[in-house]
Parts: C-alpha cells; structure tokens; sequence
C-alpha cells in the first residue's frame, strides 16, 4: 500500500466517523428523505441563505437538505403549514398574518419561529434615467409589484395605499424578482418593488448592467402601515454605496424569520439550531445577512411565538 493510498483511507475513515458522529448526537425525532426549506427566488436572498442552510444542516446533523426555490414569504408559509417543507424564511409581517388568519390567509396557519434572522429591506427600484421620482409616478406606469403569493407583493399594496396610491392604477405584470430583473434590462417594466437583505445579488449584478435608483419610502407612510397592520415595521436607510447609491435612501425595514410547522418535533427545531449556529460563519462568509444573525435577538419573532423546541434550545445556550 502506498503513502498517498493510507493517506486517503485516513481521510476517508475520518469523514465516515464524523458523519457517524453527527448522526449519533442528532434527535431521534427525525424521520427518513430530505427535507425541504422553502425559499425563494433563484436571484434573491432567501434562496443564497437557503442553499446555504441546506448543505451546512445536511453536513452538520446528517440529514439530507434541499432549498426550494418558492414565490416568497406567503407561499412559504403556506408550504410548511401543509408539510411540503420543513422549514421557511417569511417576512414578519406575512407571519404575522399567517398566525392571525388575516391578509392572504383565510384562516390562522399552524406556524412557529425558529428564530429571528436578519432585517429585509424594501427596495422600490427604477432606471436611473426614468422619469419616475416618487410612489405617486407609479400609477399609470407598468411596475412589478412582486409575484402572487410573495411577501413583496404584501408590503407593496400596503405601502401604495399609505402613499395615496391605488395599487389597481399600477399595471402590474406580477413578476418574482429574477423576472422584474430580466423585464427591467429588456426595458420591459418601468420598475419594480422587492422586498430582501442587503444586498440583494440580483439587484446587486443589475446596479452593475444599468444605473437604476432608489424611490424614497417617507417615514410618515411607514407609520401608517404600522398602525393599520402588525406593528411589523420600522423606518431604516438604505446606506450610500449600496447598488452604487451615492445618497442613502430612506425605506422601510421588516424583520425575517426562519419558520416552521407547530407539530414540528422538539428535538428537530433543537438540532437545526445547533447546524445554523454552528454554521454561521461559512453561511456569512457567502451570503452577507447571515452575519446578522445573534442568538440574543433570535428569540424576537413577536407576534409569531417560539416553537417550543426552539424555547429549551435558547435557554440551554444563554449567556
């Protein structure tokens, strides 16, 4: 036997004893196939974050995971309530009406938090060299105002409205964001709205192709959307440098959550906490927001509870 050929039995011996290892510390609630976290579109964040996830969870407890490529934060939420996937990343304020039985949902979803990821950022994004200046130009205008069934299209109506803005005068071809990016370099749509991290990497490679700017969302519109709605928001900046932004420009921010059904096992929600922290820093090191996440702020995912699992998880790791 060769120097390189015992070199390798010993590499190889060592990846099975980790993966062996990994197996015998993961709960024995998990049942057999992969599992699946609903995410997004292909350009945005949740699916970077997602793909991400999938392989550090498969990698760290030892159990096959996929990111699926979904329409956003509703039907997320609605693929982990009907058990088409175990996991989900949802705007706060969808969850928050998924829990209540409001908004897009006819009836209260069985949803709980994971944890509290990362903030999102709308983005109301326009050609630099359109005539579009403000929310009001919008109307008559063929904007994108986020897929069916997408967290984006949720805070899009919500904002037009505060705005004085009737979302029915926008001629809106309900595209993902990958579409609204493709529509917007053909010159297909005047603009469009997305709802993501900082920076989003579709936004980001457009801002590379063509100059595009940045609509202003007034604090005044943000505190409208509050008191009607889930108190899900805050106002926040889009800082200078960002998609090449030589000005910081005002928006609207809604937390993130990672979701999953209430009759998820404990000891599931315990182990893929584990596999998220653990992985953090790879997970930051290609996808940006997920330096963001803090095991201290995790726990805020108000008015969408804790799953229990993810209780016992927090409290055996304060610190």
């Amino acid at each position: 036997m060769t120097r390189a050929t015992r070199m390798l039995g010993a590499v190889v011996a060592l990846a099975l004893a980790l993966g062996l290892a990994a197996c015998d510390q993961r709960s024995a609630d998990w049942d057999d196939g992969q599992h699946v976290i609903a995410s997004g579109s292909e350009t945005g964040v949740y699916f970077a974050y997602g793909s991400r996830l999938a392989d550090a969870l498969s990698s760290e407890i030892g159990v096959p995971f996929r990111a699926a490529q979904t329409a956003g934060s509703v039907d997320n939420l609605l693929r982990v309530d009907s058990g088409e996937a175990l996991l989900g990343f949802a705007q706060g304020d969808a969850a928050a009406d998924a829990v209540n039985g409001t908004g897009a949902f006819g009836e209260p979803l069985q949803i709980e938090a994971v944890a509290r990821l990362y903030d999102e950022y709308l983005h109301i994004v326009v050609r630099g060299d359109s005539d579009i200046a403000s929310i009001a130009d919008l109307a008559g205008r063929r904007v994108s105002l986020g897929a069916e069934n997408s967290g984006v299209n949720v805070i899009a109506v919500r904002v037009l409205e505060a705005a004085g803005v009737d979302p029915s005068s926008v001629d809106d071809p309900q595209l993902d964001l990958t579409g609204s990016i493709r529509a917007m370099e053909t010159g297909e749509i005047d603009g469009f709205l997305w709802v993501g991290g900082l920076p989003t990497p579709g936004i980001e490679e457009l801002a590379g192709k063509l100059p595009v700017r940045l609509l202003p969302v007034e604090r005044e519109w943000v505190n409208e959307v509050n008191a009607e709605y889930s108190d899900a928001y805050r106002p926040a900046d889009l800082p200078v440098g960002t998609y090449g932004l030589t000005a910081s420009a005002p928006t609207m921010a809604v937390p993130n959550y990672l979701v999953t059904a209430a009759d998820t096992p404990d000891g599931v929600v315990r182990d893929v906490l584990d596999g998220l922290f653990a992985a953090q820093p790879r997970l930051a090191d290609d996808v940006p927001a997920g330096a963001l996440l803090d095991r201290r702020q995790a726990i805020f995912t108000s008015p969408v509870e804790l799953h229990p699992g993810a209780v016992e998880y927090y409290r055996d790791h304060r610190r």
